[in-house]
């Protein structure tokens, strides 16, 4: 008897998930954004909103819950309902490059969460001061094969992709050079264009009017190809490092055991707003320069090979936050 009544709860508990994804959405969805307002995520999903809130018939309202480098806002997304009205904008910190930072964590970036869709990426900027010693990357290489520690490169804090854009660089060389960890972006960048470090990687679509007002100086970006915001500036490819490419990367992810049919209605709909030609080239302007039509599962290989390589640059970095 009790075994009957088990299946039934169970063939009940399927037809509500499935009754919830045939009417999904029926109300209104949060997207919670783990960076303050005006951060490069909260600007991605700000642009996506009207678009998604469009074509689902529902309202998407961004909700920014920052701090402890994403984990509140995971954390919160994983233990919320798997019915897809909870969704989050993942990115590498959040999936991959916190798994290296942190002995703990209260999420599992692949086991707590399921892919919904890629939405965009884009590219660092090797940035050293203007009129400077060095004018370019081989130059920059040269100094610190030359001098084994003594350049300093500064970032927005350990563990951000501007720190480890800098360890690839060292790994990729055989280089090395001392990592000096400001507060933020901002002051990062401060210490570049005062000659207080040697050299700094940050995120293009911040520093590329700092680069064409003069300010500082641009060496190369670190995507696969050249960032439509500094046309001008090569890759890290193109300026003598085999293999060095460095994307900042975002996606929509939803709790685990989410019904594949509301994930498959989200994919969807997210696939159907980016490929609007006027959002792509709003996104482009923005300094957003990469884009992938995937499907869930692609996502999710993206997301594995992803983790492949960021722990370790991680984890040969030294940083950690515990």
């Amino acid at each position: 008897m009790k075994k009957i009544l088990g299946v039934c709860l169970a063939a009940l508990a399927g037809y509500g998930f499935s009754a919830q994804a045939d009417n999904f959405p029926s109300r209104p969805i949060t997207l919670v954004v783990p960076l303050a307002a005006g951060s490069t995520a909260d600007i991605l999903a700000r642009a996506i909103q009207p678009g998604l809130s469009e074509r689902l018939g529902q309202s998407v309202v961004v909700e920014n819950k920052a701090g402890g480098s994403g984990l509140i806002a995971m954390n919160y997304v994983a233990r919320s309902a798997p019915d897809g009205y909870t969704l989050v904008m993942g990115s590498n910190n959040t999936w991959a490059i916190n798994l290296g930072l942190f002995k703990t964590m209260p999420y599992d970036p692949q086991k707590d969460f399921a892919p919904v869709a890629y939405l965009a990426g884009g590219s660092n900027v090797l940035i050293v001061k203007q009129g400077g010693k060095y004018d370019s990357v081989k130059a920059l290489i040269d100094a610190m094969r030359q001098h084994p520690g003594r350049l300093t490169f500064s970032s927005g804090g350990n563990g951000t992709t501007h720190h480890l854009s800098a360890e690839n660089l060292k790994a990729l060389t055989d280089t090395n050079a001392t990592h000096i960890p400001y507060r933020g972006a901002p002051q990062g960048v401060t210490a570049v264009m005062a000659g207080e470090v040697d050299f700094g990687f940050y995120n293009t679509p911040s520093v590329s009017g700092l680069v064409k007002e003069g300010k500082v100086k641009a060496l190369a970006t670190t995507g696969e190809a050249r960032s439509p915001l500094l046309p001008e500036i090569p890759t890290m490819i193109e300026a003598g490092v085999p293999g060095y490419v460095i994307s900042v990367d975002f996606g929509l992810l939803a709790p685990a055991r989410t019904p594949q049919a509301v994930i498959d209605r989200l994919n969807e709909t997210t696939r159907a707003v980016m490929n609007d030609p006027k959002l792509q080239e709003r996104l482009k302007a923005l300094g957003y320069e990469v884009y992938r039509d995937e499907t869930p599962a692609q996502f999710a290989k993206f997301i594995q090979q992803d983790i492949d390589k960021w722990v370790p640059l991680v984890k040969r970095s030294g940083a950690t936050i515990d």
